[in-house]
């Protein structure tokens, strides 16, 4: 089957369910969103992802916690520098989802529409989040 054509062959009953729901319970505050849009393209510090998203650096450390938790952040030593990346593409494509839905609430023709973004995620490309080309709209927003 071809990358652009996977589908969700996961029923009702499927034994995921409760824990896509921790991942829907985890993305469910905004710190944590642009912590996920500020790691859509490489690894960040704590201070670097502070200064990112407009946080202190106590408060990104607890947040990036929890995200670690869930398996949804990863991290690397650099001497005494811990360095926070994606675990892997689908926090990232989640977060991108989520903004475009963001956008038909609020926009008859959201940008995403009109900057002739395909919605669609692409695996390891910045191309299914207009953020990354035309300016965060999320932060622009918040």
């Amino acid at each position: 089957m071809s990358e652009g054509k996977k589908v969700c062959s996961f029923g009702p009953d499927s034994p995921y369910v409760d824990l896509a729901a921790e991942v829907f319970r985890l993305l469910a505050d905004p710190t944590r969103i642009r912590i996920i849009l500020a790691l859509r393209e490489t690894e960040h510090s704590v201070g670097e992802l502070a200064e990112a998203v407009g946080k202190s650096p106590t408060t990104v450390s607890q947040h990036l916690a929890k995200l670690r938790w869930g398996r949804i952040v990863a991290t690397r030593q650099e001497g005494t520098r811990v360095f926070y990346r994606l675990q892997d593409e689908h926090a990232r494509e989640l977060v991108a989802q989520a903004v475009f839905q963001a956008e038909h609430a609020l926009d008859e023709t959201p940008a995403h529409h009109r900057a002739g973004v395909d919605a669609r995620p692409h695996r390891g490309t910045a191309a299914s989040c207009p953020a990354a080309d035309t300016g965060d709209t999320a932060q622009e927003q918040a």
